[in-house]
């Protein structure tokens, strides 16, 4: 199916302070958060190509709204726990930390319980068929989250298994991170619409979804990739026809300077992912100028933020930028937790 046809469905009809955030929302808002979660009840999570606006606006609002309740620590005793009851497998191909931690203190805080399997508890496709690893997990959990290597193994779990599937990385996408980077940047700013994006580095999955998110939330997006490490062409194109109806612009060069220029968000990832190490020498060399420095980054807006989804190396960003004022690295770390939960919740239908 094409990123098009999954992408049809729709368009688009400062920091919000813990204390203050259910003043701020309506009984009409709460109820349209729920209206717009409700579609995904019983659905996969595989990537922003199949959220529509709405969905990724009220998850983006549920989020929020967990974070209020379960951070709090005078209500996190007494917070609801809507998933009591509800088990979730956590497939781990790849090793992981902020994911394997959100993803299991998220089913904890909302009174589920996460079962971590790594490559060692069960190889996908290996001792048993695809098929069947599916069929039997189905019969165990409510949930299933996979962070798998190829994302046509993703897929084909989605396909087979009869309960929700959550895709918590492929090499194709990463839509977990892309809420959590867009719920960091509506925090700080207080919107989302008519800001620009920049991602300075590698074409990778984490790009994918946040490039598709842009346009579905009405922001400009602007990338630079070195020649050769380009986002998938798919994605490039699907990317493009979204901002034509949105009306929002996407750049696509070789120039960082170029991509970061009146930016209000500039975001880049590892150069280096895992299963790339042998590659190492030869990306520090063809990423050489891509390094995120405060002299790069005097060409974006003057309120500009910066993002990095971690684990991070000093070739891709200097420690001035990293753990400078503008960055809401650690912040952005926190919100896969808030995140993850409402994808938990909206999955089940249980909020």
């Amino acid at each position: 199916m094409s990123l098009a046809s999954l992408t049809n469905r729709f368009f688009f009809p400062r920091r919000t302070t813990i204390f203050s955030f259910h003043s701020i929302m309506s009984k009409h808002e709460l109820f349209s958060t729920c209206t717009n979660l409700a579609s995904l009840k019983g659905q996969n999570f595989m990537s922003t190509a199949e959220l529509d606006t709405e969905q990724l606006l009220g998850l983006l609002t549920k989020a929020q709204e967990f974070k209020v309740t379960y951070s709090d620590k005078d209500t996190k005793a007494s917070a609801p726990k809507p998933l009591t009851g509800e088990i979730c497998s956590m497939i781990f191909q790849k090793r992981s930390t902020r994911t394997r931690i959100s993803s299991e203190v998220g089913m904890h805080l909302l009174g589920g319980k996460g079962l971590f399997l790594s490559s060692d508890d069960i190889q996908l496709g290996v001792n048993e068929t695809l098929k069947d690893t599916a069929l039997v997990l189905s019969r165990f959990n409510s949930l299933i989250l996979a962070r798998v290597y190829d994302h046509k193994d993703i897929l084909e779990l989605g396909e087979l298994a009869t309960v929700p599937v959550i895709n918590a990385l492929s090499d194709k996408f990463h839509p977990l991170q892309m809420l959590a980077d867009y719920m960091t940047v509506k925090e700080h700013f207080g919107k989302i619409e008519g800001l620009t994006f920049a991602w300075v580095g590698d074409g990778n999955n984490v790009l994918h979804d946040y490039m598709l998110a842009a346009p579905k939330l009405g922001a400009n997006i602007q990338i630079a990739t070195p020649q050769g490490y380009e986002p998938d062409q798919d994605v490039v194109d699907e990317t493009k026809r979204l901002a034509a109806l949105a009306g929002t612009k996407v750049i696509m060069t070789t120039d960082p300077v170029e991509a970061v220029k009146g930016a209000n968000v500039v975001a880049t990832d590892t150069w280096i992912s895992m299963g790339q190490e042998e590659e190492a020498q030869k990306r520090l060399k063809d990423f050489a100028g891509y390094q995120i420095t405060n002299k790069m980054l005097q060409n974006a807006h003057d309120d500009h933020v910066f993002l990095h989804c971690l684990p991070r190396h000093q070739d891709e960003v200097d420690d001035e930028v990293f753990y400078g004022p503008r960055s809401l690295v650690f912040d952005e770390a926190e919100n896969r937790l808030w995140t993850v939960m409402a994808v938990y919740a909206s999955l089940l239908g249980k909020f």
